[in-house]
């Protein structure tokens, strides 16, 4: 069941058991004729591989885009050359905040895994198969993760009731691969209210390596942990403006040249946008602090940073919206309709367009980085919410095939993996 707490925006599937059956979804309540369908699926058909296939002896394949469709619990898969769905998955899982800062320049051989945010914890997929080599149970229902440019780790923030950070070892080829191989309770930290701890949100990874960006939103800091003694090293509070009780910093991006942290934050009316200076990796700065005021958007959530650096893409779904940043100059240079509410994006792996999963609408906005301006509209599945990016295609078959099918059209399938989301998506995790 989902959790009832009263906070619509931390908690917006609250006193739901299943995706909203009366809108443009699907329901996932068990029909009769599921589980034989399912078997019927599963058991059809030969393999059939699309051009640019995980197979680990094909090396890197085209440029590809994963989009996970939180209604029916597929994976579109994107040719970002085309822009054109080119599969559609049943993946029986879902996730809202896959990694998506450095493993779209890791993901070169079907072997190389992707991080998911399913249930109560992590869990890795390989890029070839998407099939599970590895979770991990944080005993938290919102989790965030993100893999170290090097890709050797994966730092995780679990929320409440946790309160904890993770680091797990991901390198495919480690004996230990899997692992957890430090941990930080930080539930002595305490957090506003009667929050039990600090709610570490979201992670963000110098690019320059050695340290890992967390906005809490209980505790109202910016939390630098060095990730490979695995300590705080700084930990900044963050006063709330006159009219608002709390700042909430949640989500966070640092930018590709290792000056500008973008912050989210939850608090206020309509959220704000704070830019830090993050050019001494250890002694963050916060330098301006945007607002509605300002042009931003309503209700920013996550954030992208384009490949120069210059500008931010900040995801205001409360607006329909992306707000886009000059961050030379500290203000916003506009904002990009999306015409429905879009929460998270991820570069393709040329990191020329941004992709953004609309999930409104069941499409994805394609956003033309040099232009700033929306260049194309795809249609994928249903509820899409995270995306990635990488340069393995992944093996489908007839039966998957098959298994989208009926996953569309509502049919109870086996497995299951639901995710946090802020927004109405894949209902069925616990957060405490």
């Amino acid at each position: 069941m989902c959790d009832h707490t009263a906070d619509p925006v931390l908690y917006p599937n609250r006193g739901t058991d299943d995706i909203d059956p009366d809108d443009d979804g699907v329901s996932r309540r068990t029909l009769l004729a599921g589980s034989a369908a399912a078997g019927a699926a599963a058991t059809a058909g030969c393999s059939r591989s699309i051009p640019g296939s995980g197979d680990a002896d094909d090396g890197p394949g085209p440029p590809t885009v994963y989009v996970f469709n939180t209604g029916d619990m597929t994976v579109s898969v994107i040719d970002t050359d085309a822009d054109d769905v080119v599969a559609t998955t049943y993946l029986g899982a879902t996730a809202s905040f896959p990694s998506n800062q450095y493993l779209p320049g890791l993901l070169t051989d079907g072997d190389d895994v992707v991080w998911l945010n399913v249930d109560r914890g992590v869990r890795a997929v390989t890029a070839g198969s998407l099939s599970e080599v590895a979770s991990l149970d944080t005993g938290s229902g919102a989790n965030w993760q993100e893999v170290t440019p090097d890709g050797k780790h994966l730092v995780v923030s679990a929320r409440e009731p946790a309160h904890t950070q993770y680091r797990v070892d991901a390198d495919p080829t480690s004996d230990t691969f899997g692992e957890v191989t430090a941990e930080l309770d930080r539930t002595d930290e305490g957090g506003r209210g009667d929050t039990d701890g600090p709610g570490p949100c979201d992670v963000s990874i110098h690019p320059d390596g050695q340290y890992a960006y967390v906005p809490d939103i209980f505790g109202d800091t910016l939390t630098v942990i060095d990730y490979e003694d695995f300590g705080i090293v700084t930990q900044v509070s963050v006063d709330p403006d006159a009219d608002a009780d709390a700042v909430a910093p949640w989500m966070n991006t640092v930018a590709w040249d290792g000056n500008t942290l973008l912050v989210e934050n939850s608090g206020g009316d309509t959220g704000t946008e704070s830019i830090w200076d993050v050019s001494d990796p250890e002694a963050p700065e916060e330098v301006v602090r945007l607002t509605a005021d300002d042009g931003l958007g309503a209700r920013p959530l996550t954030s992208e940073i384009g490949p120069d650096s210059e500008f931010g893409y900040v995801f205001t779904p409360g607006s329909d919206d992306v707000t886009v940043i000059d961050l030379a100059a500290r203000e916003v240079a506009g904002r990009i309709d999306l015409g429905g509410s879009g929460f998270v994006g991820t570069w393709g792996p040329a990191r020329e367009k941004l992709y953004v999963p609309v999930q409104s609408d069941d499409e994805v906005k394609v956003i033309d980085h040099a232009e700033r301006a929306v260049a194309g509209t795809i249609p994928v599945g249903s509820k899409p919410y995270g995306a990635t990016a990488g340069r393995v295609r992944p093996d489908t078959d007839t039966s998957n095939g098959l298994l989208a099918s009926l996953a569309r059209l509502g049919v109870a399938l086996p497995g299951g993996g639901t995710t946090y989301c802020i927004g109405e998506c894949a209902c069925g995790h616990e957060l405490r």
